[in-house]
């Protein structure tokens, strides 16, 4: 099994680039794990708290379980991913049963900021994009998406996202062995990874 991490800050195109990967992979071989799903249960908080939490710095973030997870797929065990909820700010019941696969791509904007984890990847992969660009996109989708508001958007993005990106995420792109520019001439870089996991899974 072939284990991808790619991360990036918010709103850099993290999505765009892992269907850009799995377009052009047979859909049975590959397997897909969102950072998003690992956000530590907090049902011991109430909702208010829970609002209060920040999510964009690493200890939001159950790495322990997903490194379980991952070490369990390698094992060729299926596994159960959590759901998590931005709208209660904690996990739902539900989970999605993951079976593994040839390739497993993990995508998270903090998924190279823990050892244990980075250790497990493959291939690491770093999507950059500019800050405004990632501000704009970053806008559109919590307000479309997750029921927010402009103010709410911006008030967080200065106060958290900025602050958080400079601190934990932008680092982590030391680690990255490929750092992908978010824009239209991203596609060499992308066959580059293409190539790397069909000489891996043929």
């Amino acid at each position: 099994m072939l284990i991808i991490g790619i991360a990036g800050g918010t709103g850099s195109g993290k999505t765009t680039v892992v269907h850009q990967i799995m377009n052009e992979l047979p859909a049975n071989e590959v397997g897909i794990i969102s950072q998003d799903s690992y956000y530590k249960d907090n049902s011991n908080l109430s909702f208010e708290d829970r609002s209060k939490i920040n999510f964009d710095h690493p200890r939001a973030i159950d790495f322990e379980l997903l490194a379980e997870h991952l070490q369990d797929l390698r094992q060729g065990k299926v596994i159960e991913q959590p759901v998590y909820s931005f709208i209660t700010h904690n996990r739902t019941e539900d989970t999605v049963i993951t079976h593994p696969c040839k390739v497993m791509i993990v995508e998270g904007i903090l998924i190279l900021a823990d050892a244990k984890l980075r250790e497990m990847f493959d291939i690491k992969v770093y999507v950059h994009a500019d800050s405004d660009e990632r501000l704009i996109r970053r806008l559109k989708r919590d307000i479309a998406e997750r029921g927010r508001d402009m103010e709410e958007v911006l008030n967080r993005y200065q106060t958290t996202l900025k602050p958080m990106h400079e601190q934990f995420i932008e680092p982590t792109k030391a680690h990255a062995d490929i750092i992908i520019p978010n824009d239209r001439y991203n596609t060499v870089a992308i066959d580059v990874v293409r190539a790397v996991i069909n000489q891996r899974i043929s």
